[in-house]
């Protein structure tokens, strides 16, 4: 990355910009896209909002609902044993464009990963989102090297933040347009994963799915992180977890930018005293048994759905906000490692059957080969995974 930007080794993720002075006036020549953004949330969203009360569930299995994202710069050694160890079978790696110096190293580590289904993350900078030659250059190369390995595409990444440098929806529409416009030309059998709003604000998401440019989505992907609001059953604006999904699938089926395949390509709780680590400050990091019930009932919840195909957890090994931390190169297991190891090994089979709330009492009810699977949690206690014939 090129100043002001730059990127942050720890967290994994941009640094705050600094420059005021630059994000003001960036944000000014992109006032009409803003506006624009705004309008058509304005026009589509109360729309989606009604609409989600007729919308059926879906056909998700257990076999194809969970991904784990893994990092070439964590202890890549280790990631296959590891991996191996969880059960996952659905990989999430970033490739960042600002990295293309170590193309090879990424494709070894994809390649070692290959009896997985991978699936690569494309990361941008804002060389690559203003220079659109260059991003064609690139990613003609990733893909290329890829060829056999990988066909599914993450195209970009946090488009509503600054700081990962798209000041707009409209710059992030013209840099995927350059992706499609190459895989239409020379790569038809990619997928490609778009629109990519981190969090819930859906007027971003409104505006990447509701335009007339001339690009699709072969899936709908979102950053949909709650952990600034608590528990995943807490709510944001009347919403809670269950809530937000059903609200983006709403948008993602009323839009003809896109299939009505949704994927929750990160999320995560940050966890205390691991600073600098984690992505947040202090305030909202949780405690690590927090973390693991958080986690584990995200899952149940986005997989009660029935709307989301599959939640890459982001990531394995990460001392700030991963299932293991690594700090001075130990590698110590969470206890969130086997809670989703155990998650996993129930429902890797399972076929959803119904889903009680009742006040602060959940149940998720599945078919399995071993019986009916009734899983039981509170707000304030640990799944409990029983059979029944």
């Amino acid at each position: 990355m090129k100043e002001p930007f730059s990127w942050d080794h720890y967290s994994d993720q941009p640094a705050i910009i600094r420059d005021k002075s630059l994000k003001r006036a960036m944000r000014r020549s992109a006032l009409p896209s803003l506006i624009k953004t705004f309008l058509i949330a304005l026009l589509v969203l109360p729309i989606a909002f009604v609409v989600t009360l007729f919308l059926p569930r879906k056909k998700i299995t257990g076999a194809e609902f969970f991904g784990m994202g893994v990092n070439l710069n964590n202890s890549s050694s280790l990631t296959p044993e590891l991996i191996a160890e969880l059960g996952v079978k659905k990989l999430l790696i970033r490739i960042p464009l600002w990295e293309m110096n170590r193309l090879d190293e990424y494709t070894a580590f994809i390649r070692s990963l290959q009896n997985h289904h991978i699936t690569v993350a494309i990361l941008q900078d804002r060389q690559h989102i203003t220079n659109h030659t260059l991003t064609k250059k690139h990613l003609t190369q990733i893909f290329t090297s890829l060829e056999n390995v990988c066909n599914t595409y993450v195209i970009g990444s946090t488009i509503n933040r600054a700081k990962w440098g798209f000041f707009s929806v409209n710059e992030y529409l013209n840099f995927y347009a350059v992706a499609y416009r190459l895989k239409k030309e020379s790569f038809p059998n990619l997928k490609f994963i778009g629109s990519n709003v981190i969090d819930f604000e859906l007027h971003f998401t409104t505006h990447t799915l509701f335009n007339l440019k001339d690009i699709y989505f072969d899936a709908l992907g979102t950053l949909l992180y709650v952990d600034r609001r608590g528990a995943p059953e807490n709510s944001q604006m009347g919403f809670n977890l269950m809530g937000k999904i059903n609200l983006i699938d709403a948008l993602m089926r009323l839009s003809f930018k896109t299939t009505n395949e949704l994927i929750i390509t990160e999320t995560n709780w940050p966890i205390k005293n691991t600073a600098p680590y984690a992505p947040t400050s202090e305030f909202e990091c949780i405690s690590e048994d927090d973390y693991t019930n958080y986690m584990i009932r995200y899952h149940l919840l986005a997989f009660a759905t029935q709307k989301v195909a599959c939640v890459y957890w982001h990531q394995l090994i990460a001392p700030g906000y991963g299932l293991i931390d690594n700090r001075d190169g130990v590698i110590v297991k969470r206890g969130a490692f086997d809670a989703y190891k155990t998650m996993l090994s129930h429902l890797c089979d399972a076929q959803f059957s119904s889903y009680q709330e009742n006040k602060n009492d959940y149940a998720l009810i599945c078919s399995t080969p071993r019986g009916t699977l009734h899983i039981s949690w509170t707000l304030t206690s640990t799944p409990i995974y029983t059979y029944k014939a």
